[in-house]
């Protein structure tokens, strides 16, 4: 009997070696080689037919020729889920969403298949639990699925069977890492598994039109677990984020073949299960009933939809030798790049003070606009001096001194506005042609204009 071969397989891109090494040669991550062996369960026969594509071999066309029409999309009954999947599900696409442990992935799917359906032929497959645990789960949440068709397996072809006998419009496959398929040796959840039954699932979503929502587990790092590959194959990618110990949750979108990218869909826990929180701004604000040093609003925009958060600046004496720089929820390198910004045109030197940043309500903001907010906090924990009531601002810092502007500028004010904030520190150029009701606008140009302004506010 020949001596069965053996590969070395990244689980980070997929990449496949003959030989162990330390360090993958293409994506050079270090211990990521795990070794599987190779099926001999298919020969070239089975592996054409194995491999076949998604679809016909279609014709060359001119784009010219091309209609482009809107993809239609229906909605799965829960309005937060619907803005992150840029308006609701789309027939043939396929969902990969991620998570820590005990967030509340299965729960929101659960929730989603139970609207849809009262309506539409829905199946969830689960791989984790049994079908009774489910049901606990449901009778606890309240809601109504009597309707929901459920399958508890983990062999794929078995899964892919009772796809083509039940033909759902939407399947929930929870999860894909407990998955294996018998044209495979290796164990489930391994790269080989992950990718083989990812590409298939996807494979029938786009030859029947069924819509396939994949539960993908997350590594230690907070990355899905599984070849890089797997988020290539899908259509969609949703990370869920927030600390297991808070009430809310937030669900994000990474990519989006159907609709934009980076919309954030805000959920609150309760014992009923997720639900949507309309007013998300107030997560992120701070009640104080006086005004305190070191805290300062902003207008972020995520996505389509802008939020306030408060920006929270702590400035302390260093009793070390290398002062601190810590930043939560803002990136670390820009603090360092904003303190020298501050210092060398504003005059105000920080090098002897530990400086901690903090974004209220374990919120993640990306984007540059947050610089202005950065530094005025700092500033205001300096002096020991609070903002002046109803201040929010916004802005990008440069290395020169100036602030520039940010995008979709007039949706962040009118946000501000209907909030009942009264004073806007804005850049020049987002600074608003037409008057807004209630809303006194100072424009600045300058980080030194910025401050000079705000002692004239005080």
């Amino acid at each position: 009997m020949a001596k069965p071969r053996t590969s070395f397989v990244c689980s980070d891109c997929g990449s496949v070696a003959s030989r162990w090494t330390g360090q993958c040669t293409d994506c050079k991550a270090w211990n990521t080689m795990t070794e599987q062996v190779e099926s001999q369960g298919l020969n070239r026969m089975s592996q054409a037919t194995h491999h076949k594509a998604l679809a016909q071999t279609a014709p060359v066309l001119s784009l010219s020729d091309i209609e482009a029409i809107d993809v239609p999309r229906f909605g799965t009954g829960i309005e937060e889920f619907d803005r992150v999947l840029g308006g609701g599900l789309v027939a043939g696409g396929v969902v990969l969403i991620g998570g820590d442990p005990g967030i509340g992935k299965s729960t929101l799917l659960l929730q989603a298949l139970a609207n849809l359906a009262a309506t539409r032929n829905t199946l969830y497959v689960s791989g984790e639990e049994s079908g009774a645990q489910i049901a606990l789960r449901a009778k606890r949440l309240q809601v109504e699925a009597k309707d929901l068709k459920l399958q508890a397996e983990i062999q794929l072809e078995k899964i892919l069977g009772t796809l083509a006998d039940v033909k759902p419009e939407v399947a929930v496959i929870d999860s894909i890492q407990t998955l294996y398929s018998d044209a495979l040796t290796s164990a489930p959840g391994s790269v080989s598994q992950v990718r083989e039954c990812a590409a298939q699932l996807t494979r029938v979503a786009k030859q029947t039109g069924v819509t396939i929502i994949l539960v993908g587990h997350v590594t230690k790092e907070g990355a899905l677990a599984g070849p890089r590959v797997l988020e290539h194959i899908v259509d969609t990618v949703l990370y869920f984020e927030g600390d297991t110990q808070s009430s809310f949750r937030l669900v994000r979108a990474i990519k989006n073949r159907f609709g934009a990218v980076n919309e954030l869909g805000v959920f609150a826990m309760t014992e009923k299960g997720l639900k949507g929180v309309s007013n998300p701004s107030a997560l992120f604000l701070s009640q104080h009933d006086n005004q305190v040093p070191g805290s300062c609003v902003m207008v972020t925009q995520e996505g389509t939809r802008p939020l306030l958060v408060e920006v929270q600046a702590l400035v302390d004496a260093s009793h070390l030798p290398n002062a601190r720089r810590l930043s939560v929820g803002l990136e670390q390198n820009r603090l360092a790049m904003l303190l020298a910004v501050l210092h060398r045109h504003a005059g105000i030197a920080a090098f002897d003070q530990d400086v901690f940043i903090n974004a209220v309500g374990g919120v993640k903001i990306a984007e540059p606009a947050a610089d202005l907010a950065v530094l005025l906090a700092i500033n205001s924990s300096m002096r020991n001096k609070p903002l002046p009531r109803g201040l929010v601002v916004f802005g990008e810092v440069g290395l020169a001194g100036e602030i520039r502007p940010a995008p979709r500028g007039q949706e962040r004010l009118r946000e501000a506005a209907k909030l009942g904030f009264s004073i806007a520190m804005v850049p020049k150029a987002n600074a608003p042609k037409q008057k807004i009701e209630g809303m006194t606008i100072v424009a600045v140009e300058r980080i030194d204009e910025a401050f000079s302004k705000l002692r004239e506010l005080d």
